[in-house]
């Protein structure tokens, strides 16, 4: 697929930046000019298509006359993630190492019911017939053990092929070491024509159970996402776009041609975003300590800010899938404004985690069935019937009412008890992620400020602010397109991964970990300047951040350490630390060794200047409202 992004240098292309996030239930956008000035839209989602709405939008800023001819465009989409979620890739095999063919079955044991009699096993992506065993094997150094069994590579390829596969994924043993035996059949199969993943250029770490699960993932998916983007990419420059980047889960942009290459790292696509813009923000109004609240239509995304950082972790899971690639770290919940409302069986309340989504929306919006949160929040005149939804949709009180007329008939309750009771389920919900990420790391909530965006944030920060003892709450001013904010602000991120065998011991002498660690990190960084200059990076621009997975001798789990000029003895020191914070004890005669070096290569973008500020004035009411306290209805501003 071509890739406009780079036809330009930086600086050719710092024109109109655009961030468009397509949710699940709008699509938002923020343009912003050259001269920092900000304008926002927001549309319905089209869901069979998401480019619609996307290409609608453009349209509108174009016939408005505030969007000229070489804008770049950041894009947060669900494709891949959708895809992943609803099972709708593309037909994909899998080669691995002989006796490796059910890994993406056995997986780790977990049990998802632990005291169900009869649990619900849910299947790979892949069925068994499409898994195929090839006889190969490197040792757990990375050198070759068993010969890659050229002969039968031809027939495997065949039978897949005859059995409708497009799209292949080759994840085998100890190729995060030595990936010349993948390399082999990925260029046999490409001569093929067909679509590969090779685990070690998507997940180059080990357990094999998570590697092969992230590049099955991303062989079902990356099909789909380019063609989407290249018909989006063609659209775009026959409307003036200059650039297409997307954001991946580690709140970095990716250019348009390695999205569609490795598109599981786009799972996190647009809450990535949100945690870009609210740095941004915490810098700009000095607030470093924040805990970040985005409820949008469909779900609730929270993240922790330390120090002005969100965390980056290496492995998340995407419904039943486990996914090994860098993501910030936030916590999704599936309550969001669109969440539906329901009674179990025991005749209890429930909202959520299904949602009304755009299509047919919240009742409120003229075509749904089932009562949402946001159908609460009108009936209680928290959400004046009178608005329109980003300055356009209008909001169908009359339904609602009788909507909930059923309801509280069914529950034996008045229609405002009822509405409290959905808006009161919702917030416990995101009560529970808000603790999550905060009181259960050992952060106290009171020393954070709590950020609160998304379309329906508002609506519902200052009551949870008040069961987590938050002291003050920050509202930005675009609250409802915050996300997309923040893909317009985004710079180029990319994070490289280098395993090291095992027994890369860290401790007195140092000599064995490091010279294996020494190696790894002078690849990583030709690899990083090599993409540096495929992404039209000037050199000056980009900034390099190498740290280590250290780990004592005989645990299963790391901690990441900056590995800052190549001190090693700090880097140690470093370690012991981390594990005296994370686990309360640390043993400073115990073994230490590196398991993995890690590469973070930072390009900066050239954004247009914009900078958040606080209010001063207040406005002045439009008129009043009537809005329900929980005991009474009274007028409000």
């Amino acid at each position: 697929m071509a890739d406009s992004a780079d036809a330009r240098t930086p600086e050719e292309r710092c024109d109109y930046s655009i961030g468009v996030d397509v949710g699940g239930t709008f699509t938002d956008f923020v343009f912003i000019s050259p001269e920092g000035k900000c304008n926002i839209r927001k549309l319905p989602s089209s869901p069979l298509d998401p480019a619609q709405s996307v290409l609608a939008g453009l349209a509108d800023a174009r016939s408005e006359g505030f969007l000229r001819v070489g804008f770049t465009l950041v894009h947060g989409t669900t494709v891949a993630t959708n895809a992943l979620l609803e099972r709708r890739g593309v037909e994909t095999g899998l080669i691995t190492t002989t006796g490796f063919r059910d890994v993406l079955e056995i997986g780790r044991q977990a049990r998802r019911a632990l005291y169900s009699l009869s649990p619900t096993q849910i299947p790979p992506l892949l069925p068994r017939e499409r898994r195929y065993e090839i006889a190969e094997r490197m040792d757990w150094r990375g050198t070759p053990y068993v010969p890659l069994d050229e002969e039968a590579l031809p027939g495997i390829l065949a039978a897949l092929q005859a059995d409708g596969v497009r799209s292949i994924a080759v994840s085998l043993l100890f190729s995060y070491l030595n990936p010349a035996h993948e390399q082999a059949i990925g260029k046999a199969a490409r001569d093929l024509g067909l679509d590969v993943s090779l685990s070690s250029e998507i997940a180059p770490e080990p357990r094999e159970y998570e590697r092969s699960s992230t590049t099955v993932a991303n062989a079902f998916v990356s099909p789909i996402m380019s063609r989407y983007l290249g018909r989006l990419q063609e659209k775009l420059t026959q409307v003036g776009g200059m650039g297409l980047r997307v954001m991946q889960s580690d709140g970095g942009a990716l250019s348009a041609t390695e999205a569609a290459r490795i598109a599981v790292k786009t799972v996190l696509s647009g809450p990535a975003g949100g945690i870009i813009a609210a740095i941004k923000l915490g810098k700009d109004l000095g607030h470093s300590r924040m805990i970040t609240f985005d409820m949008g239509g469909t779900s609730t995304d929270v993240a922790l800010i330390l120090d002005g950082v969100c965390d980056v972790v290496t492995t998340g899971s995407l419904g039943a899938f486990p996914i090994r690639t860098p993501l910030m770290d936030i916590h999704t919940v599936g309550a969001g404004g669109g969440s539906e409302a329901w009674l179990d069986g025991a005749g209890g309340l429930r909202v959520g985690p299904q949602s009304a989504g755009a299509d047919p929306g919240p009742v409120a919006y003229g075509k749904g069935q089932i009562l949402t949160v946001t159908d609460a929040n009108v009936l209680l005149g928290r959400l004046p019937a009178d608005v329109r939804l980003g300055g356009r949709m209008p909001l169908n009180i009359r339904r609602v009412q009788e909507r909930f007329d059923s309801m509280a008939e069914e529950l034996g309750c008045t229609v405002e008890q009822a509405a409290r009771g959905i808006v009161a389920v919702a917030e416990a919900s995101m009560t529970r992620a808000l603790r999550h990420i905060s009181v259960e790391r050992g952060h106290d909530p009171a020393d954070f400020t709590l950020l609160s965006f998304g379309g329906a944030g508002g609506l519902h920060a200052c009551a949870l602010a008040t069961a987590l003892g938050v002291r003050s709450v920050l509202i930005p001013r675009y609250p409802g397109a915050f996300s997309a904010l923040g893909l317009a602000l985004a710079d180029v991120r990319r994070d490289y991964a280098g395993a090291l065998p095992a027994g890369s011991l860290w401790s007195e002498n140092f000599a064995n970990g490091i010279a294996q660690a020494e190696v790894r990190a002078a690849a990583l960084l030709r690899a990083a300047r090599e993409d540096a200059v495929r992404e039209g990076l000037h050199e000056a621009s980009v900034r390099y951040e190498l740290s280590l997975d250290m780990r004592y001798v005989g645990q299963s789990f790391a901690l990441r350490v900056p590995w800052s000029n190549a001190d090693n003895v700090q880097a140690l020191s470093t370690f012991h630390r981390a594990h005296k914070q994370r686990y309360g004890s640390a043993d400073t005669d115990q073994d230490v060794e590196a398991v993995a070096v890690r590469l973070l290569m930072v390009g900066s973008l050239p954004h247009p200047e914009l900078r958040f500020d606080v209010a001063v004035e207040f406005g002045e009411p439009t008129g009043e409202t009537l809005l329900h306290t929980g005991a009474d209805w009274v007028k409000a501003p």
